[in-house]
């Protein structure tokens, strides 16, 4: 089987959105949990239509979701404003 026809297997985006969900929690920051819900959701859209994309429209719809996922992130965990984050003592005492 193909590489290309490989992503367009559902299962491998969900499997893909694991990974990347396991990435997240080893290096936080929402860095890769945007690119985790937006894998997810490409492979529920494809769960749930069946559809034979090609890989490139896949990487845009991929694209597209993670950057919505990503701001959706980024405006609920942002500081709110006049919020400043204070460190009182040394994380190496």
């Amino acid at each position: 089987m193909a590489t290309a026809a490989l992503w367009s297997l559902w299962w491998v985006w969900l499997a893909a959105a694991l990974v990347l969900a396991i990435v997240e929690v080893m290096l936080p920051g929402f860095m890769f949990l945007g690119f985790a819900i937006g894998a997810a959701l490409v492979g529920l859209l494809l769960a749930a239509t069946g559809a034979g994309w090609g890989l490139p429209l896949l990487l845009v719809i991929f694209a597209g979701l993670s950057l919505i996922a990503w701001a959706a992130l980024r405006r609920v965990f942002r500081l709110r404003e006049g919020q400043v984050r204070y460190f009182d003592e040394d994380v190496n005492k």
